[in-house]
């Protein structure tokens, strides 16, 4: 496979693999399955997902709902608190576009500007509450969840239909390996909260949860209603070292060529920190991956420091005799940061035969 790099390649068995097996997964447990597309941040994969069983979709941004909505997906959950008079309009605008769209809020001040958006545009907004159960990034505590689910649910431009979270590897609020017990206390705390909530005569009928990593302890977790896993559509080096896949399951990575080399221990490739992401920072614990990302070809390399457009390789002793031009591919630590720097991606199959270019639709779609 020849490809002028670098160049974001899909390999499009794995993704199809992927996706349906996630699909299985929420299908067995009987809840929903709304993927986050901030992974692959493209249309055509998110159709891929629909077909596939998918209820609707999540998003981060308005932005990436437009892109969305202009391509006809018309199921979206923007789990991401929608702030400032600017992206309120847009909101409103987009509403009565789709067929169902929610919106999540966690903050007074955030749903009372957004009820009244939503009144001024003469439309009732369907809303859920994001609650902090460890995380500790938005989210509103659990002992003020309650108060707030009573004012929101007093608000005329806004319906409260239910809560979700997102507490990724963490146990206790600290990193962990350990994702049955991540799982099962993300499920119990959220649904803790929705029935505390439901039980004060608000009633929820969505309680959301689940990342890639936690998503199949999650969706067995009784009160669960649905998951919104995202990496899971490709995987990276980070769901291999939680455990959550194999190597054999990450459908994206980088392809770069080896621009130059000290003869020694060293390569230079023609991917930097303007291809790659410099999430998921090697050594950094639970994971402690090595170097910034896996070379599928040689074990022996280790991708151990970049700059903007160059990759520095470490080559350890046992490593293959890699030469100028060569070219070498690369799963990231972090792979949905690493799509967004690219505009397109080249899907494959068979590991080598090139099928088609897609578009990252939603690429720095970050408003």
């Amino acid at each position: 496979m020849q490809l002028d790099t670098p160049c974001l390649v899909i390999d499009a068995d794995r993704l199809e693999n992927n996706i349906r097996g996630m699909a299985d997964l929420a299908r067995r447990h009987h809840v929903a399955l709304r993927p986050h597309i901030k992974t692959h941040k493209s249309v055509e994969i998110a159709r891929m997902q629909l077909a596939a069983g998918a209820c609707g979709i999540t998003v981060a941004k308005v932005s990436e709902a437009e892109i969305m909505v202009d391509a006809g997906i018309d199921d979206i959950f923007i789990a991401y608190p929608v702030i400032g008079p600017i992206k309120l309009e847009r909101l409103t605008r987009l509403a009565p576009r789709c067929r169902r769209l929610i919106v999540g809020i966690d903050s007074l001040a955030g749903a009372k500007a957004l009820d009244e958006a939503a009144r001024a545009a003469g439309l009732k907004l369907e809303v859920r509450l994001e609650v902090d159960i460890g995380f500790a990034r938005t989210g509103i505590a659990g002992d003020g969840a309650l108060d707030l689910a009573r004012a929101v649910s007093r608000m005329s431009g806004l319906d409260l239909t239910g809560i979700f979270a997102f507490k990724a590897m963490t146990l206790a609020g600290k990193p962990t390996l350990d994702l049955q017990a991540a799982g099962e206390e993300e499920g119990r705390l959220t649904v803790a909260l929705a029935d505390q909530i439901r039980a004060d005569g608000i009633p929820l009928a969505d309680v959301s949860a689940g990342s890639t990593p936690t998503a199949a302890v999650i969706a067995a977790q009784p009160g669960i209603t649905e998951i919104r896993p995202g990496t899971y559509v490709f995987n990276d080096m980070a769901t291999v070292g939680s455990g959550s896949c194999q190597l054999a399951d990450c459908a994206a990575g980088v392809l770069v060529t080896v621009v130059s080399s000290n003869g020694q221990d060293r390569l230079v490739v023609d991917g930097g920190s303007k291809t790659f992401s410099t999430d998921s920072q090697p050594g950094t614990p639970p994971l402690c991956l090595e170097g910034f990302g896996r070379i599928l070809e040689d074990g022996q390399l280790v991708f151990n420091r970049m700059t903007e457009e160059h990759g520095m390789m470490l080559v350890k002793p046992g490593a293959k005799d890699h030469q100028v031009g060569d070219q070498l591919l690369v799963i990231p630590n972090h792979i949905c940061t690493t799509v967004n720097l690219h505009p397109q991606a080249v899907l494959i199959r068979n590991r080598s035969e090139i099928v088609r270019r897609i578009k990252i639709d939603a690429r720095g779609c970050v408003t």
